[in-house]
């Protein structure tokens, strides 16, 4: 009977050791096949009965499920390296960071659409090189560096801004509006930095060329609505082409993938970049020719129950070769950068 009572016992224990697990539907990364794994069910994250972004006879579509009165995040941060190789082989480098820090509030939802309030909440830049970092942080009171006041003025005139937006439930943006408080608040700023009226001019038409709704509704777009309107199956690549150059001649080619939906996410992978190129002109016996080439890859990671963006990290780097030769001896430089760009890091 001790025998027995013993075995029972063992049994009891082992089986509650043997956690439940439920299927998530991934492509394996080393045969890039799609398959089915099990994970724990104590570290799956609930998903809704009608989530945002759905299987449907095993095409994933995008959509969105917000809550009114809530707020999301949008932060994003950039990293650039910079490093120039020299003609004598000398190495000088630089680092650019910046953070900008935004959110979304939904204050509606009818009729499909949602009115959401953009909220530009606050900027940081940090350059460093040569042994000397210098920051501006609109967070903070303005820096004692006179060099930095201005800039420091205007990053801080373009925080604590609200613009109003209108997004339909697939992720199309509508309008954004209520850019003019803004420009006038970055008037008011330029007018106490200088007295120059071409200066401010000048100012102003760069901001508005940075800072209207196009620009606005092609920067949210790229990293809101992902996913292609007809849908996709886990594996299955698709192809978005962007014009880097005003004639239209340098394409910036990016590969999508929807890798993996489960576990309350769905991740999409990305590649791509702009294929090197070349350009020679001889003049007078000398030849100058320049290339240059990108390539980037990342991650994207969704919210499945709200569609809304959780984290993206992608990496970017470019090189530019710069040569001139008169046949008999060469000089050359180089110039690489490399990027990271995240949101909600």
């Amino acid at each position: 009977m001790k025998k027995i009572s013993v075995l029972a016992l063992f049994a009891i224990a082992m089986i509650s050791c043997q956690k439940e697990t439920t299927k998530v539907t991934k492509v394996d990364e080393k045969t890039g096949k799609v398959i089915t794994v099990d994970v724990p069910k104590d570290s799956v994250v609930a998903v809704q009965e009608n989530p945002a972004i759905v299987d449907s006879s095993g095409i994933f579509n995008q959509t969105f499920k917000l809550e009114k009165g809530k707020t999301y995040p949008f932060t994003t941060y950039q990293k650039q390296v910079m490093t120039i190789t020299a003609p004598d082989g000398k190495q000088q480098s630089g680092t650019n960071e910046g953070t900008d820090e935004v959110s979304f509030t939904v204050n509606d939802f009818k009729n499909n659409v949602y009115e959401m309030t953009i909220n530009f909440i606050s900027k940081k830049a940090i350059q460093s090189g040569n042994g000397k970092s210098l920051t501006i942080d609109t967070k903070q009171p303005s820096p004692k560096d006179e060099a930095l006041k201005q800039e420091w003025a205007m990053q801080k005139a373009l925080t604590e801004n609200k613009l109003q937006m209108k997004m339909d439930n697939k992720g199309k943006i509508i309008s954004i509006t209520g850019f003019e408080p803004v420009y006038a608040k970055i008037t008011k700023t330029l007018s106490g930095l200088t007295k120059d009226q071409k200066a401010i001019k000048g100012m102003q038409e760069n901001m508005k060329m940075s800072f209207n709704e196009k620009t606005l509704k092609e920067q949210f777009s790229k990293n809101i609505l992902v996913l292609p309107t007809k849908g996709a199956k886990i594996g299955e690549q698709w192809t978005e082409t962007e014009n880097m150059s005003a004639d239209g001649k340098v394409k910036l080619k990016t590969v999508y993938t929807l890798s993996s939906v489960g576990n309350g996410v769905a991740t999409v992978t990305l590649k791509g970049g702009i294929p090197a190129k070349t350009e020679k002109q001889s003049q007078g016996g000398i030849t100058h020719s320049m290339s240059s080439e990108l390539s980037q890859n990342g991650t994207i990671v969704f919210d499945q129950n709200t569609g809304w963006i959780k984290t993206q990290n992608i990496s970017v780097k470019t090189t530019q070769k710069e040569s001139m030769t008169d046949g008999k001896q060469q000089q050359s430089m180089t110039s690489s950068t490399t990027s990271s760009i995240k949101v909600n890091p």
